[in-house]
């Protein structure tokens, strides 16, 4: 299929934890080039639905086809070779460990003469300054510790990370959350920046002011089940709340 059908459609998905059910027969898609906003309360499925995509979950009922095709995702790893990427609220980046070591984190570069292997540290450190220009993130060395960033650099971290190994969809989780307010708008204006670049985003979150100005689409669950898809121009800040906060 060519880029004018959907990068990724998600048909009925249900999911279900012992006799509790997380998703009741949700469907979901985003475009290539398309920013979609997937919001709802605590407790509505987001999580669920983004870690089945993601290849965390397997889903118990439901279709997955990505660039036309279906797809079963066994794990993170699947997904992230078909082209997916997902930065996790908690886990986007370790904190003990260098920039340059978080990009590459389990893809590190290797070079080889007869038996002998060793990191190609030289080209890591080299691509991982570039990574980070794309997203016109300056820091002074790939070496620096991420946990002695903030938290809009750490985002931005992980986001570089997906630019540099050419993902399709981004997936971002609540990817704003204990920003500052500058800092906010710095996460904003990198996934703007990656739909220019070709790349779509999904973004999780319960801040409707953040993901409402930059999203072609919006998405709302509630309690497991999907409530609608809106486009923008279709519906407003105060109505989206209304369907959010309805019990």
């Amino acid at each position: 299929m060519g880029e004018n059908g959907q990068l990724v459609e998600l048909t009925r998905i249900q999911k279900y934890f012992g006799r509790v059910c997380a998703l009741e027969n949700v469907s979901l898609d985003v475009g290539y080039n398309e920013i979609v906003g997937l919001v709802g309360d605590n407790g509505a499925g987001k999580s669920t639905l983004i870690k089945v995509l993601s290849g965390v979950f397997p889903p118990d009922a439901g279709e997955i086809r990505w660039r036309g095709n279906p797809v079963v995702f066994k794990s993170p790893a699947d997904a992230i070779r078909a082209g997916i990427e997902t930065i996790f609220q908690e886990t986007a980046v370790v904190d003990s460990m260098t920039v340059m070591r978080n990009i590459f984190m389990g893809r590190e570069l290797v070079r080889q003469v007869g038996p002998f292997r060793w990191l190609d540290i030289r080209t890591m450190a080299r691509e991982s300054m570039a990574a980070l220009e794309l997203v016109d993130l300056r820091l002074r060395s790939p070496n620096a510790v991420v946990g002695e960033l903030s938290g809009g650099q750490r985002q931005g971290v992980a986001i570089a990370r997906a630019m540099h190994f050419k993902t399709r969809l981004l997936i971002l989780d609540e990817p704003t959350n204990n920003l500052s307010v500058k800092e906010s708008k710095r996460i904003l204006d990198f996934i703007v920046e990656l739909k220019k670049q070709g790349i779509s985003s999904l973004f999780i979150t319960h801040n409707l002011n953040h993901v409402y100005p930059v999203a072609d689409r919006m998405f709302v669950l509630s309690h497991g089940n999907e409530v609608g898809v809106f486009r923008k121009d279709q519906t407003s800040i105060e109505a989206l709340t209304e369907l959010i906060t309805l019990k």
